[in-house]
């Protein structure tokens, strides 16, 4: 039996997963929020909820947001801040009594749906969350990629490329740099884009629902949107070349993306190959648990940092 946990800055999920991704138990609860002991005390009575509930004893693995540097082993960039600069590895595994993988959330999301969901017939996956950040993780053969500093994938926070002069230099990001792509790409990016545009304060929601009302100017905010996120992609495929790429978070639940992007992204492509595979997640909005559960998911475990 593999466990699987998603640890969010609102709720915790747990799954429990047979040898064949079948789903043996599940449960949510309330995130203790601003309380480093009481997240670990309620992760350790969810995996004995699970166990009990089982009777069957299972592997570990949390996705979380930011990650485990792997130079001091504490957290690092997670907008969970009460995790951050704590051992949040080793204090979990003393609680459980056992080893535990953690990975970031993003990690698990692509992990998910590279294993048993969207990709699952491709070698080399891209995973990306677009939501109220803007998240990315890179599997091979079904093996995540980390990287020594743990922080492959992080693409959220690399200029947007092929910048327009309208875009140039970009918003001030919480990183401290600015023109990142989750300053252009991200559901709260969205909303302030429309409103520096059109005067209007709406969310990313709202202005997708205005579109298919016909409204001009919530049709124009998405495909300036679309545009942006096409040249981010391309980057990326430029680089790591996947075979597939899946979106995941609120903003993947667009339908436009799945038809606009492929054209969009073709003329940055330095190939004459112009063939882009993009998938929404097989498993919505599951993929993060499952791909916790799955990071056991090989003869050797992923690092622990990872």
């Amino acid at each position: 039996m593999r466990i699987g946990i998603d640890l969010g800055g609102t709720k915790i999920a747990i799954v429990a997963l047979d040898e064949t991704g079948s789903r043996l138990f599940e449960k949510r609860v309330p995130t203790p929020r601003n309380d480093y002991h009481g997240t670990i005390s309620a992760l350790c009575h969810l995996v004995e909820a699970a166990e009990s509930f089982t009777a069957l004893q299972g592997s570990v693995g949390i996705g979380m947001p930011g990650s485990l540097s792997p130079r001091t082993g504490l957290v690092q960039n997670a907008n969970s801040t009460w995790l951050n600069d704590k051992p949040f590895g080793s204090d979990l595994e003393a609680a459980l009594g056992r080893p535990v993988q953690l990975a970031n959330d993003a990690n698990c999301f692509t992990l998910s749906e590279a294993t048993d969901g969207a990709a699952a017939q491709y070698d080399n996956v891209f995973g990306v969350i677009l939501g109220t950040g803007c998240g990315g993780a890179l599997v091979r053969k079904r093996q995540l990629i980390n990287g020594p500093r743990n922080i492959a994938g992080e693409w959220g926070h690399v200029p947007l490329p092929w910048m327009e002069r309208e875009e140039y230099p970009g918003r001030k990001c919480w990183c401290g740099q600015s023109g990142c792509l989750e300053t252009f790409l991200s559901g709260p990016a969205i909303a302030l884009d429309h409103q520096a545009h059109h005067g209007e304060q709406l969310t990313a929601e709202q202005i997708h629902a205005r579109t298919l009302e016909g409204d001009p100017n919530a049709l124009a905010s998405l495909a300036r949107h679309s545009s942006r996120l096409a040249r981010g992609l391309a980057m990326i495929i430029n680089i790591f070349d996947p075979d597939m790429i899946v979106l995941g978070g609120g903003l993947s639940k667009m339908p436009h993306l799945y038809d606009q992007l492929p054209d969009l992204i073709a003329p940055f492509l330095f190939s004459d190959d112009r063939t882009v595979r993009i998938s929404p997640p097989h498993h919505g909005d599951d993929s993060g648990v499952r791909g916790a559960a799955w990071l056991w998911n090989s003869d050797r475990p992923v690092s622990r940092t990872g």
